[in-house]
């Protein structure tokens, strides 16, 4: 993944990245713009406080000046840098809310555009790929999205030291500035090379850590405690860790050795530097050119000025990573969306109820190799509960979400009342349908919230209703919190664990409490025992009269009470009917009913 982070090519450059930060930041706290160029202007100053302080004091000795202006200096060059560091100390704490503001708003905008974005989006593998380097661009507080505020900062900071050091030094010899900007660069590039080498191998680093930690996880696993005692797993887990962590120092002594050969060379260049600037200072001085606070005025000078230089070359540098990275996160929200989600035609008149049509539609996942739907021509009637059976992989679930709407076509049109539903507004559409399916998952809310899918506005009486009639009366006396209990321990220490006939029924009472004119259940019992599933399937057959239902359902007893059964093979529609009539013409349906029936009787579940 970091490869890949590397190598792509941006869509924008650092210089549109950073008016793009700095859009956000003035939409969001403009205090960080502020804070970003006081920090650093503040440590300048301190900066050059420290620099004059010593030579002044040195002047002051040198003239023989009087004690009391000796310690007025000593005095005013304290009381600056106290006042500058708590100064900077104060803008430093106050920028950092802004910066987690602003980065947060951009966590926000990444987890609303996963959440919003077309469902064919989802099972693209090249966007859960920007996802993830998205989301590695806003985890923490040193990831770019907050980071390039402080390089910012320090390039500023930088460019102005160099500035005025530069200045400073400006009547000395111009070779001796050559020689520093020379030996800075060349320690610059000692140290990125240095770098470079960990991030070359970045990728067996994070091997090695997700080795360990895979193995040190799975020996605490609750989960795989009984597996690891049974089958005794515990000396082989304790072999792949020891394995693993000699891979791990293998690499660690590597690193060290690049490292220690890298500080070693930089030390030289250094020992250079300071050598030729010792050697031009004293004999400037020997010579009378220059007093003793001069002397240690301008050494120090140029020993700061080489750090400027790398300061400079380090943050252009960190710049452009972290602008590959803010390109990513900005492709990721710019990501085509498919569908229609603003505009389009209104939901078309629905009084007289809901009809659904395929036309000729056909289906391909992404880099399949064939359709998984194949030219299926079919029409839903207000009101028509119809079943969907056949075998796994036949193409059943991919029929239900193209209805739904979280697919569309390959070839063919999917039509509400005649209208392509491409030419609604997506939500619109959504908001018609109540669904559960095979995938379902609960967030840790209260009970209530969880079957209203909302936090406010909440009909508890009809929450109770939709509960009983999924059948979870029993469990809600059962309950301390009644409709307020938490669900899941996730997020809170009290929550209930819902079993998964009763997370299913929970899912039920969901889709009845949403109420869509649209019902589409993708295998909602499939946790349930047959007695159970029977149940809840009458009840299913009294609560949705008057609404257009589909359903799935890999036990094909529970549709007999349907309109209308499909029987999908290879992505068609084998055969079509009541449960009566498709009995009677035999085939696929009969077939695997018989199978089922005689497992029924010997007492087995299928």
């Amino acid at each position: 993944m970091n490869d890949k982070k590397e190598k792509r090519r941006p869509k924008y450059n650092v210089l549109q990245n950073v008016g793009w930060m700095i859009a956000r930041a003035w939409r969001k706290d403009r205090g960080v713009l502020g804070y970003s160029l006081l920090i650093p202007t503040a440590a300048v100053a301190i900066n050059l406080a420290q620099l004059f302080i010593a030579p002044a004091v040195l002047g002051k000795v040198e003239t023989v000046a009087p004690l009391e202006e000796l310690l007025g200096t000593i005095l005013f060059f304290s009381v600056t840098l106290f006042f500058l560091q708590g100064f900077r100390a104060f803008m430093e704490t106050r920028c950092k809310v802004g910066l987690i503001e602003v980065r947060s708003e951009i966590t926000r905008d990444i987890d609303r555009k996963s959440c919003t974005t077309s469902y064919s989006n989802i099972l693209d593998p090249k966007f859960g790929e920007e996802r993830s380097l998205a989301d590695e661009a806003t985890y923490s507080n040193w990831a770019a999205t907050e980071k390039i505020w402080r390089d910012l900062s320090a390039l500023f900071q930088n460019v102005v030291g160099f500035g005025i050091y530069l200045a400073l030094l400006s009547h000395l010899e111009p070779v001796l500035l050559l020689v520093v900007i020379a030996t800075g660069a060349v320690s610059f590039f000692i140290t990125t090379w240095t770098t470079g080498w960990s991030n070359r191998h970045k990728e067996e680093w994070e091997k090695g850590i997700h080795q360990l930690n895979y193995v040190e996880k799975t020996a605490k696993n609750r989960v795989m405690a009984k597996d690891v005692r049974i089958f005794g797993l515990a000396d082989w887990l304790t072999e792949l860790y020891d394995k693993a962590l000699e891979l791990y120092a293998s690499f660690v002594h590597r690193r060290a050795a690049v490292v220690f050969w890298g500080n070693l060379a930089d030390m030289v260049f250094a020992f250079a530097r300071n050598g030729v600037a010792y050697f031009y200072l004293i004999r400037m001085t020997l010579e009378g050119g220059l007093s003793a606070a001069e002397f240690l005025l301008y050494f120090s000078a140029f020993s700061g000025f080489s750090s400027w230089i790398i300061g400079i070359l380090k943050q252009v540098n960190f710049l452009q990573k972290e602008s590959i990275e803010l390109s990513v996160v900005r492709e990721f929200l710019d990501w085509p969306e498919p569908f229609r989600f603003e505009g389009g035609v209104p939901i078309p008149d629905l009084s007289a109820g809901c009809e659904l049509a395929l036309e000729n539609v056909s289906y391909r996942y992404p880099e399949a190799a064939e359709d998984t739907i194949k030219n299926i021509s079919l029409t839903i009637h207000p009101g028509e509960k119809l079943a969907i059976v056949g075998l796994n992989g036949a193409g059943k679930t991919t029929l239900v979400k193209l209805l739904c709407g979280l697919l569309d076509p390959t070839e063919g049109r999917v039509l509400l009342n005649g209208v392509d539903i491409r030419a609604l507004n997506r939500r619109e559409y959504y908001k018609l349908l109540s669904a559960v399916f095979q995938d379902f998952s609960l967030i840790n809310i209260t009970l209530a919230e969880t079957v209203a899918q909302s936090v406010e506005g909440i009909d508890r009486g009809r929450v109770a209703d939709c509960l009983d009639k999924a059948g979870l009366t029993p469990k809600l006396e059962s309950l301390p919190g009644g409709l307020d209990t938490h669900v899941g321990r996730e997020v809170y220490e009290d929550g209930v664990l819902f079993s998964g006939g009763e997370t299913q029924r929970l899912m039920l009472a969901r889709a009845l409490y949403k109420n869509g004119p649209l019902l589409m259940l993708d295998e909602p019992t499939a946790a349930l025992d047959p007695i159970a599933e029977n149940d809840i399937y009458m009840k299913y057959n009294e609560m949705t009269q008057g609404k257009t239902s589909v359903f799935i359902s890999h036990r094909l007893a529970s549709t007999r009470f349907c309109d209308r059964i499909l029987f999908l093979e290879n992505g068609v529609i084998a055969q079509e009917g009541t449960h009566e009539s498709l009995l009677a013409q035999g085939g696929g349906y009969a077939d695997l009913f018989e199978v089922q029936s005689r497992y029924y009787r010997e007492g087995k579940d299928f």
